[in-house]
């Protein structure tokens, strides 16, 4: 394990915890790749990586993550959470997503997040009762 890494991944975190888009961005490196795989494009570059954490944050204001798992190598590490919290549509979130991540010269190259796709298009989509 790399403290340099593993100290970056607490930074990293913390910016996804206060969620911070400005600051997420700014871990980034300037041509890195954000790809939340849910069958969108990655983001790319800061500017499209401020604006996807943003959004994420639209859809589920209060989100919290729930450290299961954490992996740290000299060059990347490997996370699972559990997210939970309450989406724009009142939906109750509780997902499981594992991220992979690359870094280099204190910053994240590439960060790919694998998402519980059916549990988070659940959390998203408005009830028919509402």
């Amino acid at each position: 394990m790399s403290q340099a890494t593993q100290d970056l991944f607490e930074r990293y975190h913390a910016c996804w915890a206060d969620r911070d888009p400005d600051r997420i961005a700014e871990m980034h490196s300037p041509d890195s790749i954000f790809h939340l795989h849910s069958g969108g494009k990655p983001a790319r570059g800061r500017d499209e990586i401020r604006a996807s954490a943003a959004d994420t944050f639209a859809m589920v204001p209060d989100l919290t993550f729930n450290l299961v798992n954490l992996r740290v190598g000299d060059d990347f590490w490997t996370v699972q959470w559990t997210l939970s919290g309450t989406s724009a549509v009142g939906n109750v979130v509780d997902v499981d997503i594992m991220d992979l991540v690359l870094v280099a010269n204190g910053e994240v190259l590439e960060k790919h997040t694998y998402v519980d796709g059916v549990a988070m298009q659940a959390a998203l989509t408005p009830s028919a009762s509402a």
